[in-house]
């Protein structure tokens, strides 16, 4: 799917109705199977912003869309290339 910014879906997580932990674990288990791409989550847990806006921020991943449509959270995360299950082990 090709959202408006030019971009493609690659996968589609419905999560609404999960509570957190949940919605960031089920993300989190989609994205280590990645190599690239773009993830769109569904989440109504109001605590579900900032969950995601920490997880990009601590996995290098980019959150591209955080977005609130009459209470479902609606965000695109870019997938940080092929190393998005693993640790980086150089150094």
């Amino acid at each position: 799917m090709m959202t408006q910014d030019g971009y493609d879906i690659a996968v589609s997580l419905d999560l609404t109705g999960l509570k957190c932990p949940l919605p960031v674990l089920k993300a989190r288990r989609q994205i280590t199977r990645m190599h690239e791409g773009v993830v769109e989550v569904l989440a109504d847990d109001p605590a579900a912003p900032l969950d995601f806006e920490h997880f990009c921020d601590t996995s290098g991943h980019m959150l591209i869309r955080n977005a609130d449509e009459g209470g479902i959270f609606t965000f695109h995360i870019r997938v940080r290339g092929a190393l998005a299950g693993k640790a980086d082990t150089a150094g």
